[in-house]
């Protein structure tokens, strides 16, 4: 499987993308913003999605590992293919996981294709999923400690969604990790 491309793009830039890499040529699609950011002559970075059908092998591409996750979420919600999953990608990341949390069913179905059945599907099967994630960032913790700590109550039997209150019950994040631990099983215990 093809997890990224380097490469350069081929004149005229269209969707889907030519980029050629060593001497070959992948049609790669990408969100339209991309096309805006791409220049002829200039090296490509993708991080890529193979798609595979009975009468097709697709390719969709990213600039950011964050959209491509985003992208492979979209796609394992029963109803949503990746013409569709590349449309609301194209929203923004931040934008997408602002209309998840809020149930925004309006921000999607303005996306073509896109209809109020499968905006709420989307909404109900990946709030969790992307909840989780954006609770975590919420914190500031650029270090990875959170993730860390996360890992480790998790690793002693705690559900995630157990694990990650505790973690936010911590009043002092400027401690050790250790430490954040120490308050995370002290808070865990007391419940």
């Amino acid at each position: 499987m093809i997890g990224a491309l380097r490469g350069i793009a081929d004149t005229p830039i269209t969707n889907p993308l030519l980029l050629m890499v060593a001497g070959v040529g992948y049609r790669v699609a990408v969100p339209e913003h991309v096309l805006n950011d791409i220049h002829s002559d200039e090296s490509v970075i993708l991080y890529t999605h193979t798609y595979v059908r009975e009468d097709a092998l697709d390719l969709y591409g990213f600039p950011t590992r964050e959209e491509l996750a985003l992208f492979e979420l979209l796609l394992s919600v029963s109803g949503i293919g990746p013409k569709t999953s590349l449309a609301i990608v194209d929203r923004g990341v931040s934008a997408v996981r602002s209309a998840i949390a809020t149930a925004d069913v309006s921000f999607f179905t303005t996306i073509p294709r896109l209809g109020k059945k499968n905006a709420q599907k989307i909404i109900i099967e990946l709030k969790t999923k992307l909840g989780s994630i954006e609770e975590l960032d919420l914190m500031g913790d650029d270090r990875g400690e959170t993730k860390d700590i996360l890992e480790a109550l998790e690793s002693m039997g705690f559900a995630k969604k157990e694990a990650i209150e505790a973690i936010k019950h911590g009043k002092d994040t400027h401690i050790s990790m250790e430490g954040r631990l120490r308050e995370a099983l002290k808070y865990l215990h007391k419940r």
